[in-house]
This record gives structure tokens, C-alpha cells and sequence, in this order.
């Protein structure tokens, strides 16, 4: 019996220290593995963290096309109450290149409105090509009396627009909807009746 209980305990021994090794490897390896990770991903040119020298360029866009210039100009027309007009003419952009400009909007009218923009695009097989990611045209305005606004529109010019083109007239017509809006009712003042 004796010998029995001898050899189990020099296997749990074994077994422990087995065990024991084995954990540190484990924490070793845990440990070791973010400095490892770091020069792969230098070596390799991915998930770079920091750069080495004095200043970090800005990244390139890619998808810009550098040997085009595209002139986009700019149109507003009105049917309403109010003054309606982009803030500058025409803007020269390259295609791939996220540009802003700016409509001006004045309600002259002394009641609120509401409004629309539809946008058109000359020559006609621009429309494809021209990406507003920011427009006021998404949505209806809803323009106070004698309120003054500005308006932005923020887009790109797709890269794959025909060569030939360019010279891009973005339009917008400005137009009313639903009439005039209602001012809320004001409550009711007199005596409560029980």
C-alpha cells in the first residue's frame, strides 16, 4: 500500500509541475506576444500606430482624379416667396474630390413657408455621376417670415464621368408646398363654466 500511495503522490508531483510549466509558458507567450505582434505589423506595413519622424502626412485619397478638372455651375431659380441663389457661381473640382458650396435662401414674405428643392443636373448624362452625400434638397424647409438661410450641399463628382465632360450645371428650383402654414391657435381666454 505504501509503495502505491508513494508512486501516486510522485505522479501528482509530476503532474503539478507539468502543470506549473506549462502556465508560465502560457503567461510567457501571453506576454511576449504584443511586442511580437507590434514589429509583424511594422515589418508588414498594417495597423501601424505611430509613425516614425517628425509629422504624419494626411492620408491620400486615392480615388481623386488629379489630371481632370471638372467646372460645376451653379443655378437657382425661384417660384415662391423669396429670394433664392447659390453663393458663388461655379466651383472647379476633381473628380473623386468632396466639394461645398452654398445656397442662400430669403423668405420675404411676413408668414412662415414651406419648401422644396429639385435638383437638375446639364448635361444630362452627368445625373449618374454627381454624389450629394450632404443637400438640403433631402428635405422639406420650412422658412420663418423674413428668415435668411444657408444651405449647404456637399457632393463629388464620380471618377467614371465620360472624359469629354467638362463643364457640369447643377440647378435648383426652389418652390412652395402645401401653401401657407397656420400660426398655432392661441388659447382660448373667458370664464370656465361649472
Amino acid at each position: 500500500m505504501a509503495t502505491i500511495s508513494s508512486r501516486i503522490r510522485r505522479l501528482n508531483r509530476s503532474t503539478l509541475g507539468k502543470l506549473v510549466v506549462v502556465a508560465i509558458m502560457m503567461f510567457g507567450f501571453g506576454y511576449a506576444l504584443v511586442p511580437v505582434y507590434r514589429q509583424i505589423c511594422e515589418v508588414l506595413g498594417i495597423n501601424v500606430i505611430t509613425q516614425k519622424g517628425e509629422f504624419v502626412a494626411a492620408p491620400v485619397n486615392s480615388q481623386i482624379d488629379k489630371t481632370r478638372t471638372i467646372v460645376v455651375e451653379l443655378d437657382g431659380n425661384s417660384q415662391g416667396p423669396w429670394r433664392f441663389r447659390p453663393t458663388t457661381r461655379s466651383i472647379e473640382v476633381h473628380p473623386g474630390e468632396l466639394a461645398t458650396v452654398t445656397y442662400e435662401v430669403v423668405n420675404t414674405q411676413g408668414r412662415a413657408v414651406k419648401a422644396q428643392a429639385i435638383p437638375s443636373y446639364a448635361p444630362q448624362v452627368v445625373t449618374p455621376h454627381f454624389k450629394k452625400v450632404e443637400c438640403f434638397c433631402f428635405q422639406e424647409q420650412t422658412l420663418q417670415a423674413n428668415e435668411a438661410r444657408q444651405m449647404p450641399v456637399v457632393f463629388f463628382i464620380d471618377p467614371a464621368l465620360p472624359r469629354e465632360v467638362k463643364n457640369i450645371t447643377l440647378s435648383y428650383t426652389f418652390f412652395e408646398i402645401g401653401g401657407a402654414i397656420k400660426a398655432a391657435a392661441a388659447p382660448a381666454t373667458g370664464a370656465v363654466v361649472k
